[in-house]
C-alpha cells in the first residue's frame, strides 16, 4: 500500500461508513479515484470494514486469554480452537507455549466450559488461563455503554448484515431486511449514533508496517490501575487487559520491528511496579474474528 492507501485505510478504521465523497475530501482524490482505490483495498482482502457490536449486546460478559501446550503438532490444536465460536482470536506462537487464544464468552461458567472444552481437545497437554477483570485498551471494544436499544429483529438483522458487510448501502440493507431506504437508515444511525456497533475497518497489521505482534504477561508487587494506565498511552501496546492468575497484565506490543518489540518489553520491564514479565512472538494469525461475536 502506498501513502494514499495507508490514508484511505485510517479513515476507514475511525469511521467505516464515510461516504466516498467525504473519503475523497480527507484523501485530496477525486471521488472515483478515492472509490477505485477503497474497492481494490476490500477486494483483496487486505482490509474488512464491519461493524463491531458492543458486547453488552452480545451479553458477552466475560474474556480470558489461553496459553496452550500441545503433544505434537500445534496446527491441529490451533484449528480446532479456532472453529469454537467462544474464540475470535487464535494464533500460533513462539514461546512457552505453542498456540495462543482468547475467549469471550456470556459468562463466568460458560467461559468454565469453553476452557473444559479445549482441554478435552486431541493434541492439547496443557492450557493455562488468564481471566480478564478488565479490559484497559481494546482496539475492537467500544469504551462507553450503549444509549440505544436493540428493540426487534429487525435490529438483530440490521446488525447482522453489518457484521458482515459494513459498508452496505442504505438501499440494498433495506432490500435484505424489507423496510424502506428512509426507515432502514433511521434504524441503522439509531444503533450506531447510541452506541449498539461501530463500523470499523479491520487490517491486518503487517500492511500498516506493524508486522511483529508480540503477547505479554506481566506481575505487579502493588495496585494494577497505576502501571495499565501507563502502558496503556503507549502506542505500540494495542491491547491490555487486567487479569486474575499467574499474572496481573496481559496485553499486545504491536510493533514495526523485533527491535522495537525488545526495546518495548525492555521498557516495561523497567517500570516501576513490574516485578516480572513472560513474552511470546505471534508467529501466524489463525483467526481474528471479533467482528463475529460467538456467532462466527
Amino acid at each position: 500500500m502506498d501513502h494514499t492507501d495507508l490514508t484511505v485505510v485510517r479513515e476507514l478504521q475511525q469511521d467505516g461508513r464515510l461516504t466516498y465523497e467525504t473519503l475523497a475530501q480527507r484523501v485530496g482524490l477525486s471521488r472515483p479515484a478515492t472509490r477505485a482505490r477503497a474497492q481494490r483495498l476490500l477486494e483483496s482482502g487486505a482490509v474488512r470494514v464491519v461493524a463491531i457490536v458492543h458486547p453488552s449486546v452480545r451479553g458477552l460478559s466475560a474474556s480470558a486469554h489461553l496459553s496452550i501446550g500441545t503433544r505434537g503438532e500445534a496446527v491441529p490444536v490451533a484449528r480446532a480452537v479456532a472453529a469454537m465460536p467462544e474464540a475470535p482470536f487464535v494464533t500460533l506462537t513462539a514461546g512457552r507455549c505453542p498456540v495462543s487464544a482468547e475467549l469471550r464468552t456470556e459468562g463466568l461458567a460458560q467461559l468454565d466450559a469453553a476452557i473444559e472444552r479445549i482441554r478435552r481437545l486431541a493434541g492439547v497437554s496443557t492450557v493455562n488461563a488468564l481471566i480478564s477483570t478488565r479490559q484497559v485498551k481494546d482496539p475492537y471494544l467500544l469504551p462507553d455503554a450503549p444509549t440505544a436499544e436493540v428493540s426487534d429483529e429487525v435490529d438483530e438483522r440490521i446488525l447482522d448484515e453489518l457484521e458482515h458487510d459494513g459498508r452496505l448501502p442504505f438501499a440494498e440493507l433495506a432490500e435484505r431486511i424489507g423496510l424502506s431506504a428512509g426507515a432502514t437508515r433511521a434504524r441503522t444511525l439509531r444503533l450506531l449514533d447510541g452506541g449498539v456497533a461501530k463500523v470499523l475497518a479491520l487490517v491486518r497489521p503487517e500492511l500498516l508496517g506493524l508486522g511483529h505482534l508480540c503477547g505479554f504477561a506481566l506481575r505487579l508487587n502493588g495496585p494494577k490501575e497505576p502501571v495499565a494506565e501507563r502502558l496503556a498511552e503507549w502506542e505500540r501496546v494495542s491491547f491490555l487487559s487486567a487479569c486474575v492468575g499467574r499474572a496481573d497484565l496481559v496485553g499486545t506490543i504491536t510493533a514495526e520491528s523485533l527491535p522495537a518489540v525488545l526495546a518495548t518489553l525492555e521498557a516495561m520491564r523497567g517500570c516501576e511496579g513490574v516485578t516480572g514479565a513472560e513474552s511470546w512472538l505471534h508467529m501466524e494469525l489463525v483467526k481474528e474474528r471479533y467482528d463475529l461475536g460467538t456467532s462466527a
